[in-house]
């Protein structure tokens, strides 16, 4: 489940990404601290969506059963977080209540965070994988 969840955090961070750096070709000039913005979203994000694979690794590993359905990557909360955010973002860039400048900033630095996180979940599957194995060598 670790991994099926970095696949999906990865693959929502590119898009969400690739959505800020598309708005940030729309924008003219580009100046240093749109740049510095963009990094402040991404520190913000990256903390809390590290904090929230923590808790979602410690969640999985606490799991008895060896196979559960796939969907059991996130929890009920995390699912809901997840659908208001993509119903927010897709609302707000549809609605045209803010400028590209704001989504180049915002979606750049967010989908970069939620990359980092797919990223840091994938590694926390390989290293659960090295500890199980280590484990079972050692009985």
């Amino acid at each position: 489940m670790l991994i099926i969840a970095g696949l999906v955090w990865l693959a929502a961070g590119i898009n969400v990404a690739r959505l800020g750096v598309l708005s940030y070709l729309n924008i003219s000039p580009v100046f240093a601290y749109h740049i510095l913005l963009s990094l402040s979203v991404f520190c913000a994000f990256g903390f809390m969506f590290f904090r929230m694979s923590i808790k979602h690794k410690k969640r999985i590993k606490g799991y008895k059963e060896e196979f559960r359905p796939i969907w059991n990557f996130f929890d009920l909360k995390a699912y809901l977080i997840m659908a208001f955010m993509m119903g927010g973002g897709i609302w707000l860039r549809s609605s045209g209540l803010v400028p590209d400048v704001f989504i180049a900033v915002f979606y750049t630095g967010l989908g970069c965070a939620l990359a980092l996180a797919g990223v840091l979940f994938m590694i926390m599957f390989f290293c659960y994988k090295e500890d199980k194995e280590e484990n079972e060598e050692k009985e």
